[in-house]
């Protein structure tokens, strides 16, 4: 199970932002599309992931002021990416050595999917359901 599998399952759609944007403006964008995080850019390249963490830390550093910044000011950066081929099961450990929950998926320089620890989490259970219902048949059937 590849990531580009997963990414190919749950749709093209990725949002983003551009590091020039505003705090306020990437916050309101994560509220209206329930998301916890985005990826940065700067010149179509990622730059870095802005998350809910961020939010947090940056109001204890900044306060109200964090919300006039530019994103790209107070992302987390260096984005750790990884790329398409990679197995569910190396994401999945890189996620948690790095104690992180997105990652923005990359092929040369080009941003073309973005996952979180949920949407591997899914699809590795939805595997192992398939593999329990596929012996489940073969124990009836014989």
């Amino acid at each position: 199970m590849t990531i580009a599998l997963v990414i190919a399952n749950k749709g093209a759609s990725i949002v983003s932002v551009d590091a020039a944007q505003s705090v306020r403006e990437v916050v309101a964008l994560l509220a209206d599309r329930r998301i916890g995080a985005v990826p940065v850019l700067r010149d179509g390249v990622v730059a870095g992931i802005f998350s809910e963490r961020d939010v947090v830390y940056g109001l204890e550093r900044d306060g109200e002021a964090l919300l006039s910044m530019p994103v790209g000011q107070v992302m987390t950066t260096p984005a750790i990416t990884i790329d398409p081929g990679e197995s569910v099961l190396v994401a999945l450990s890189m996620m948690t050595r790095r104690r992180i929950r997105h990652l923005p998926v990359i092929d040369g320089d080009r941003l073309i999917g973005f996952v979180s620890i949920g949407d591997l989490v899914k699809y590795r259970i939805d595997g192992i359901e398939r593999e329990a219902e596929a012996l489940r048949e073969y124990i009836q059937h014989g």
